[in-house]
């Protein structure tokens, strides 16, 4: 039985009674990010040069620890953002009615649009998913159903920066998954036929979806998966104890 288990703000997943890899998790763990590199560089930078005065009142031990939580504060405030437009944005597309906050109200009117204008059914929200043959388990924004008829899992982004091409994996893994939870039953994800991939951007200013090529982000993904499974405990597993000199003579 497929199983996602909330933890505070973290999660984790069982598939039968045993641990599952979550899909966010083996795409960050496997896949290379030098662009996260340089924004954790640049928001440090910035950081100190705009709080430079209160820094320099500060003990150098902790002035250094001040700037060093700094960059993972705008991670928090970023991932607070997008928690709360994914659950507005979900009780909109149920119909319901909902408070917004003043800070929020932008991206909420931009949902509010892209449910007004592409006219979606939403056939599934906030939905865990899992393969069995792959060992993965994940939770997707969704599926719904265009009018025109097609079937597509989506993926609602708030980044400032836009759609990454991560975005692709994490909707291939999903769109592959053998079962989704229904309540508490467990059902085949076939049966909902989906041939389509949705990334949907939204901002303060408005949004912007794009097609998202699940095929070939679901091959990536099984790549990269491999590799962090692979590196998880590489060095006990692939490097020897030390050497004596004997043991090469």
């Amino acid at each position: 039985m497929l199983k996602r288990i909330d933890r505070g703000r973290g999660h984790s997943y069982l598939i039968d009674g045993k641990p599952a890899d979550g899909v966010t998790t083996l795409i960050s763990d496997g896949l290379p990010k030098p662009a996260l590199i340089n924004w954790a560089a640049n928001t440090t930078a910035a950081y100190a040069v705009d709080n430079w005065d209160t820094l320099t009142e500060l003990t150098p031990s902790k002035r250094l620890d001040r700037l060093k939580k700094c960059r993972y504060e705008q991670l928090d405030e970023a991932g607070r953002r997008g928690t709360e437009v994914h659950a507005l944005a979900e009780k909109l597309s149920h119909g319901e009615e909902v408070d917004v906050p003043d800070a929020l109200a932008g991206h909420v009117e931009s949902a509010v649009a892209f449910l007004d204008e592409w006219q979606p059914q939403m056939l599934l929200t906030e939905t865990v998913v899992a393969s069995r043959k792959w060992g993965y388990a994940g939770t997707c924004d969704g599926v719904l159903r265009l009018p025109d008829g097609r079937v597509a899992i989506y993926d609602y982004k708030t980044s400032r920066s836009g759609i990454f091409g991560e975005v692709a994996l994490q909707l291939g893994a999903y769109a592959n998954a053998d079962v989704y939870l229904d309540g508490d039953q467990e059902k085949r994800l076939a049966d909902l036929n989906i041939g389509l991939g949705l990334a949907v951007w939204i901002r303060g200013d408005g949004y912007s979806v794009y097609e998202v090529d699940l095929d070939s982000g679901f091959r990536i993904f099984t790549h990269v998966a491999y590799v962090a499974r692979q590196m998880k405990n590489s060095r006990e597993r692939l490097i020897s104890q030390e050497l004596a000199p004997e043991a090469v003579a």
